[in-house]
């Protein structure tokens, strides 16, 4: 029994990442949401404008606006995809059905001249949401979470960048067995102590993501003789990510047909912190008796300060004899820089009857940077108390592994409002999302990383291109207007349960991939109020 957990254990620590690009990925990009107009026609609004959503996009749009305006949204998000709900994981509380607030804004619209305005605004919204249900049941054929640990022990150190040593993991529960789990060669090598291992025959993982990333905008932007817009948008982002997972494997006896038990390996997580950025944007009339427009915008990075916390608790379960296990608990403190991003936009409207929309954006995820915080600690005389002075440096091979996994991604909206009369309207629009994954793109745990030291789970995802449709209706009647949109979008994906860069051979060890999905519908509402 001793044995089982020592070798279970042994994987958590060398398998995982906090900090790490699978993690960090989840924090970059944007969901699809704002004001019930702007989702309705699938954002497709950056050329367009005069939605208060766009001053997230592109932030010119909000200069064609001629009036003062508030709206508020919220509404009722529905997640599907391969989450089953049994006794097993019923403990994880996974709710299919939220209720969000997403949207909360207004514009001031104040004359310039005689055909010229300079407007100024502020939104609230949710650009990103976490929740998640994720379920993947599939045979192993021998591979093993703890197989990985066998491999790695016994990958003799010939070079100080072949991989992390364990020797230095910061958790704190696992010192004792990793430092009395290597031995030296007669040449000073670290090589393991380990001779064996346990196969095992399938595995089950099942997680629960919830949370969200606020955005509060501040925006000013005007027009030129109403033929070119130009807007600046300075934002504010607010990370609250939670994840629970429940990882379990069967394993084998030596002669890989009977059981001997199963491994439970359960983890919680919780990542706070803020970012800022600077869009900016511009809209042009190229013919001054049209009303096509084109637009362009850039978005700098994202720059965020992250904290990272985790409990992780190991159970072995043997078939003969009790349950055995340990219990983790890390924090860490990270940079996380995110790639620029880039769009351009066409828009057309057709008397006061139909507006159409198209907008192209793209981002290189293979710029992601996770980054090392550096903090130096003096102590001022004159005033007698310490100050740090904080710097960070980019994990660089932390960030190979990003280039590697993953990679650019291409976005393309599309939408269309129709006017059925004065008062209501109809509105449809397509996303389509380029994945940012690599075909071959792995959390390798192999890396002399800060994001391999600082562990807790091993699993990860390849998810594929998303696909998103939705449609609305608006009604408006003087200052006052109603609207509604609905979007359903889906992603599937590759999931892993462990990656094992070194097993090869009689040591191969690979679990192969089984195909999830990422199903989501939003019913949202819009009231808003021209002054």
């Amino acid at each position: 029994m001793k044995k089982i957990m020592v070798i279970a254990a042994m994987a958590v620590s060398v398998s995982a990442a906090a900090q790490d690009t699978y993690q960090s990925a989840q924090i970059a990009g944007d969901d699809l949401n704002g004001t019930a107009r702007y989702v309705g026609m699938g954002g497709a609004m950056e050329a367009l404008g005069a939605d208060i959503s766009t001053m997230g996009t592109n932030p010119a749009g909000i200069g064609l606006f001629r009036k003062s305006q508030a709206s508020v949204s919220g509404g009722l998000q529905v997640f599907g995809g391969n989450y089953e709900n049994n006794s097993m994981n019923s403990y994880l509380d996974g709710n299919k059905t939220t209720g969000s607030f997403d949207q909360a804004g207004f514009m001031l619209s104040t004359k310039a001249g005689h055909d010229s305005w300079i407007n100024f605004g502020f939104n609230y919204h949710k650009s990103k949401n976490f929740n998640q249900l994720l379920s993947a049941i599939n045979t192993l054929n021998g591979a093993s979470l703890n197989k990985v640990s066998f491999n790695k022990f016994n990958h003799v150190v010939t070079d100080a960048n072949d991989f992390y040593d364990p020797r230095y993991s910061t958790v704190d529960w696992f010192n004792d067995i990793l430092v009395n789990s290597y031995e030296t060669d007669g040449e000073g090598n670290y090589v393991s102590s380990f001779d064996s291992y346990y196969n095992a025959q399938d595995f089950t993982q099942h997680q629960v993501q919830t949370g969200y990333i606020s955005d509060y905008d501040f925006n000013i932007s005007g027009n030129i003789h109403n033929r070119i817009y130009l807007g600046l948008t300075f934002g504010i982002k607010d990370v609250h990510y939670e994840s629970r997972s429940l990882y379990t494997e069967g394993l084998l006896m030596e002669n890989d047909i009977d059981p001997l038990g199963i491994m439970y390996l359960d983890d919680s997580r919780i990542m706070t912190g803020t970012g800022f950025n600077v869009k900016f944007g511009a809209i042009v009339r190229p013919v001054e008796d049209s009303p096509f427009r084109i637009g362009a915008y850039v978005h700098t990075p994202t720059w965020y300060k992250l904290t990272t916390s985790n409990y992780t608790e190991m159970l072995t379960e043997p078939i003969e004899g009790e349950m055995d296990g340990r219990s983790s608990e890390d924090i860490l403190k990270f940079r996380l820089n995110t790639p620029w991003l880039f769009g351009v936009s066409l828009g057309h409207t057709v008397g006061n009857i139909v507006a159409l929309g198209a907008t192209y954006e793209y981002s290189d995820y293979g710029a992601l940077d996770n980054r090392v915080i550096d903090t130096d600690y003096y102590y001022d005389y004159d005033y007698g108390y310490y100050y740090d002075d904080e710097s960070s440096y980019s994990d660089k091979a932390m960030k190979r592994n990003t280039e590697k996994s993953l990679k650019g991604v291409h976005t393309l909206r599309l939408g269309a409002e129709v006017k059925v009369c004065p008062e209501v309207a109809l509105r449809f629009g397509y996303n389509y999302v380029s994945p940012k994954y690599q075909e071959y793109g792995c959390r390798d745990t192999d890396i002399p990383s800060q994001g391999v030291e600082f562990a807790s789970t091993a699993a990860y995802t390849n998810w594929n291109a998303t696909n998103r449709f939705t449609c609305g209706i608006g009604y408006a009647q003087g200052p006052f207007s109603v609207d509604v949109a609905y979007k359903y979008s889906q992603t599937n994906g590759d999931f892993y349960p462990f990656y094992d860069g070194i097993g090869t051979g009689e040591h191969a060890n690979n679990p192969g991939a089984t195909s999830v999905s990422d199903k989501r519908h939003q019913l949202l509402m819009t009231l808003g109020y021209r002054f």
